[in-house]
């Protein structure tokens, strides 16, 4: 039996016995010669059988003329190199066919399916080669993000999905029944990734599930979703946190340009940019200011940047700066959690940041307070009973150092690297509040 050959690898064999298998993209039965476009994980590629002479019984053609598109099977025969083939210049001449599946002959979707059918067959619509080329990216993306924290000697960490008590906001929480009582589902590894500080850790990250019982319907958000998290000790400010933020990013956009970037460019038209380091960065206040020069006034609703403010400053910085990322510093310790340090000479302002890539929000980061009577006074100035939060604050009662860190969404940075038009794109199974299945 001839060992599969991956359809990528085809230009570099040889001519001569071959076998390749993969799914039916389309069958051409023309009179004289039928041709099969058939598609693995790694690509395309065209099998021609040419019919015998009429009337003579042809089982393979018989076979050939009643596949379904989405029909998986094992195709053995010649593999000749022809650079007049428009499909990567090879084509297998057949032998046999082996269906190892039968697909139905009506499919569900088709490429003009609104996305909301498309993530009904979500099966289907991932073996479209823009598709699978999303989830490559993927994969290329948190090996470059792993490599530079193993490489920089970070530890990986597994926290939680299921914890006692809220970790941000209980109006986001999912109650969930534990035996006799009730848990939530984890908003973030927020608690536990600073429970690593006082460990002893001192440089952590974690890749996980974080759930959010948000009701929002817009295009980038979900009430399920990958976080990427890391936390760093002895540090000065969030400043120090920023830096490892963007050489974190900078090491992912590099990789996925050098393995990934023509067939981005071919297939979504987007080129990659390497972002160039520092990033900008801009207080809040001053990107407000910024904003409302450009003709558009955020609602002075609370002290944060809207939707709208956040496109604002990204095209003020594109245009300024020529950059497509923006740190927006010193939020207002108003509408900040509790544990984010305020500045030492102005309490109303935070050590934080939020990051802005091509005009959409894509993390939040912070030196954390690690002062126990300065985070008990901030708890309480939230409204918060400290006693309900005494597991956390036993962290910081048995010494803690300086630290900060980032949560940020994986699938945000994917939609805004390939311009997709929502999250769910960039999502191998997408949930939102009308969304549970597949």
């Amino acid at each position: 039996m001839t060992q599969r050959t991956l359809i990528k690898n085809l230009l570099a064999a040889t001519d001569g016995p071959v076998s390749v298998s993969g799914w039916v993209d389309t069958v051409r039965d023309q009179k004289k010669v039928q041709f099969v476009v058939l598609r693995d994980e790694s690509g395309a590629v065209q099998l021609v059988h040419p019919r015998g002479e009429e009337g003579v019984p042809d089982a393979l053609a018989d076979t050939i003329s009643g596949l379904a598109q989405g029909t998986f099977l094992t195709a053995t025969g010649e593999l000749k190199h022809d650079e007049r083939v428009k499909l990567g210049g090879v084509e297998v001449k057949l032998d046999a066919l082996d269906v190892a599946a039968a697909a139905n002959p009506e499919t569900p979707i088709a490429e003009d399916s609104g996305v909301d059918k498309r993530m009904d067959w979500r099966f289907l619509d991932l073996r479209q080669p823009k598709n699978n080329l999303i989830f490559r990216i993927q994969t290329t993306l948190e090996h470059a993000w792993r490599t530079y924290w193993v490489e920089n000697d970070f530890i990986e960490l597994h926290t939680p999905k299921l914890m006692a008590s809220a970790s941000e906001s209980k109006a986001e929480l999912f109650e969930v029944g534990y035996f006799e009582g009730k848990a939530y589902l984890a908003q973030s590894p927020q608690f536990f990734k600073q429970m690593a500080q006082p460990a002893g850790f001192g440089k952590i990250f974690e890749v996980g599930p974080a759930f959010r019982a948000d009701p929002s319907f817009t295009s980038r958000h979900a009430t399920e979703f990958t976080s990427v998290d890391s936390e760093i000790s002895w540090i000065d400010s969030h400043e120090d946190v920023m830096k490892l933020h963007e050489e974190l990013l900078v090491a992912g956009f590099q990789a996925v340009k050098d393995k990934h970037g023509d067939e981005i460019e071919a297939l979504f038209g987007v080129e990659v940019t390497v972002p160039t380091t520092p990033f900008p960065r801009i207080p809040l206040a001053d990107a407000k200011r910024i904003v409302a020069e450009r003709g558009y006034e955020v609602p002075r609703l609370d002290d944060d940047m809207d939707p709208e403010g956040e496109r604002q400053i990204a095209a003020y910085v594109a245009e300024t700066f020529g950059h497509e990322f923006v740190f927006l510093t010193d939020y207002a310790s108003s509408i900040r959690p509790f544990y984010h340090m305020r500045h030492e000479h102005d309490a109303s302002l935070t050590n934080s940041y939020d990051l802005i890539f091509n005009g959409v929000e894509i993390s939040t980061g912070a030196q954390r307070e690690h002062r126990i009577d300065v985070l008990v006074e901030q708890a309480k100035g939230k409204g918060l009973d400290p006693e309900e939060l005494d597991f956390y604050l036993d962290f910081f009662r048995y010494g803690v150092p300086p630290h900060g860190g980032f949560g940020m969404g994986l699938s945000r940075v994917l939609m805004l690297m390939l311009h997709l038009p929502n999250l769910r794109e960039a999502t191998y199974l997408f949930r939102g509040p009308t969304r549970l299945t597949p």
